[in-house]
């Protein structure tokens, strides 16, 4: 995706990038507008009429994309709760009953854990998402071939309990895998530009017409659509920007593994 691509740069490069590219827009509307300053007065009240509904327009793509960039945003948050939880419970119950494999899996999902949590704070780096993701895979490997192993030499209800709460570890961790990897449609995105660049430069054109210069609502009216894009690119990304989903759910579930499972005695 191109935007992304540009906004993966940083987020303050982004913004005077658009910035500019608004501003260059407001002033070759103002100077065609100041062009055609001879035109009639019907000119005037139709540009009027197309600025409103560009502006109209542009507020409805900004706002279906902003909730499309926060519903990404929520999606990963979501699945990176739902990951910690399944990763807890399996965890607990691998630690309910005395088998060695038990005792390995228990070990291997701290293990996991630390990767996931490695994943979710990784940069923008494609080489290190795979390699994350393919340690990942090893591990659920190994923990698989141990419930299989266990599953072939005692099939009870503790031992299926352990195997559907690992299949949902690796099921969430798939989703999450997904959330992070789902972009908003770059199409939406190269509308919203173009959208915003057209609408900046009609208003351009009709302050021109009107012979009106307006620098300072310029200025204001560009930086206010800049912080939008600014954004929009924030809050789609996953792995750059300040606003990142928080890892803390995966530093908390590592320390309730501290100490293990202590059994108290009966009083």
């Amino acid at each position: 995706m191109a935007l992304e691509a540009l906004a993966a740069q940083g987020l303050v490069v982004f913004a005077l990038l658009i910035f500019l590219a608004l501003l260059v827009a407001y002033v070759a509307g103002v100077g065609i507008g100041r062009w055609h300053q001879s035109r009639t007065e019907a000119t005037v009240e139709a540009t009027s009429f197309v600025t409103n509904g560009l502006l109209g327009l542009l507020a409805f793509t900004l706002g279906l994309t902003i909730a499309m960039a926060q519903g990404r945003f929520e999606a990963r948050r979501a699945s990176s709760l739902a990951e910690t939880n399944a990763i807890g419970t399996a965890w607990l119950r691998a630690s309910s009953f005395e088998h060695p494999r038990a005792a390995e899996i228990a070990r291997l999902l701290e293990s996991y854990t630390r990767l996931r949590l490695e994943f979710v704070e990784a940069p923008l780096k494609l080489a290190e998402v795979e390699r994350l993701s393919a340690e990942a895979n090893r591990v659920q490997g190994v923990i698989w071939g141990h419930v299989t192993a266990i599953t072939r030499e005692r099939a009870d209800p503790l031992t299926a309990a352990l195997q559907a709460s690992i299949n949902d570890v690796f099921d969430q961790g798939a989703a999450q895998r997904w959330a992070f990897a789902a972009p908003i449609p770059g199409e939406l995105l190269i509308f919203l530009m173009g959208m915003a660049l057209l609408t900046i430069g009609t208003i351009g054109y009709q302050f021109g017409l009107k012979r009106l210069g307006a620098p300072t609502l310029a200025v204001l009216l560009v930086g206010v659509w800049t912080g939008a894009m600014v954004l929009v690119a924030d809050l789609a990304s996953a792995r750059f920007g300040a606003v990142r989903p928080d890892s803390a759910l995966y530093e908390w579930t590592l320390q309730g593994f501290q100490g293990g499972v202590v059994i108290p005695r009966l009083p």
